[in-house]
């Protein structure tokens, strides 16, 4: 599952990856590789993982992990292919989600490819050639579909009047996440449509550093403007994180973070939402020789969860042993939890809980 940076150019996307790149923005200890010179493996910061080594003092740690694709600058025609618009929305196509970045602060320094900061011209401009793409892929299928819809096709005919809705949106400029699918059958044909419009989308506001904690009139206008579509908007001052990951030490990092009014780096925030908005969650197992959160989407069975560590733990699944989260930090220890009742057995129906500590019994 793979999220991609997109905007126009020079709205601090590259940027943005390389912070999310240097493993000192999101923690001291865990490393991040790159598989790719445009891809990250990006861990996902998480205290639940810290306190649960805290307490069972692994050798080892390993973090939930996110992917993030660098995609360069689109232009205005890139669905007609000007600049390298073909490949870049290629790229973002082989994307799950999509973190829009948008320019929301003033800098005479940073030249603006249309002139002037303008981050609702910027939206809609990327929006289109989006758009643009989608509705020739829609015109494809339509052209292939007509035909056998005309047979009395009862599957054509379905794929043909989702189709035309979505096509109709296309054309009123709205993006084809905004179609709600009627029925299962219509849900399986939206994915297989491949739309990239149809994914759920991320908006980050590239603000100045004053700006980081509350926004400024930029931001307030990208909030209107995309109040309808769900999507969340997230404050983040890129040059700022680009200097916190210069920093040497944590404590270092902590007192620029307290300066500028911060918590925690924005970069971690933007981790964790792009880690939401791919509709992911995490399950933990827990012993002396390794800590490790593991990567499940949303709504895994038991059996399905297992089979993230080893496709044998899914094939000869037999039960999961659970601890809730909560529970075992509460009580301290695996042992602790069994003896307070919290350790409960669960079979192949059951539905994964995101902070849920599990062993898997299986036998192939």
């Amino acid at each position: 599952m793979k999220a991609g940076i997109v905007g126009l150019p020079n709205v601090g996307k590259s940027t943005l990856f390389n912070c999310l790149s240097n493993a000192k923005a999101q923690s001291a200890n865990f490393p991040f590789c790159t598989i790719e010179p445009n891809i990250g493996v990006v861990n996902v910061p998480d205290p639940r993982i810290n306190k649960l080594e805290e307490l069972v003092k692994p050798e080892r740690v390993q973090m939930a992990t996110v992917d993030i694709v660098d995609i360069a600058g689109l232009v205005k025609g890139a669905s007609k292919g000007e600049g390298l618009g073909n490949q870049f929305l290629g790229n973002i196509r082989e994307c799950n989600a999509i973190i829009h970045v948008l320019r929301c602060f003033d800098n005479d320094n940073i030249v603006h490819v249309d002139g002037n900061v303008n981050p609702i011209r910027d939206k809609e401009t990327i929006d289109i050639e989006l758009q643009l793409k989608d509705l020739e892929t829609i015109d494809k299928r339509l052209e292939k579909v007509k035909r056998a819809a005309k047979t009395g096709n009862k599957e054509a005919q379905t794929e043909e009047a989702l189709l035309n809705r979505i096509r109709e949106a296309l054309l009123q400029a709205k993006s084809a996440r905004t179609i709600i699918p009627q029925n299962n059958d219509e849900e399986v044909l939206m994915e297989a449509f491949q739309l990239i419009t149809a994914k759920p989308v991320l908006y980050v506001c590239n603000v100045d550093e004053s700006s980081a904690v509350n926004g400024n009139k930029y931001v307030d206008q990208v909030r209107e403007l995309v109040k309808d579509e769900e999507a969340e908007v997230i404050i983040l001052s890129v040059g700022a994180e680009a200097d916190i990951t210069e920093l040497e030490s944590y404590e270092e990092r902590q007192v620029f973070l307290e300066d500028m009014g911060l918590q925690e780096p924005g970069a971690s925030v933007l981790i964790r939402a792009a880690y939401k908005l791919l509709k992911q969650q995490t399950y933990f197992t827990a012993g002396v020789k390794e800590v490790r959160a593991w990567t499940i989407n949303i709504g895994s069975t038991a059996p399905q969860a297992a089979g993230v560590i080893h496709t044998d733990f899914e094939k000869g699944f037999i039960r999961a042993e659970v601890i809730s989260y909560e529970d075992y930090v509460h009580y301290g220890s695996e042992a602790k939890a069994k003896e307070a009742g919290k350790f409960k057995v669960e079979g192949k129906e059951y539905i994964v809980k995101d902070g849920d500590v599990m062993h898997f019994r299986f036998n192939v």
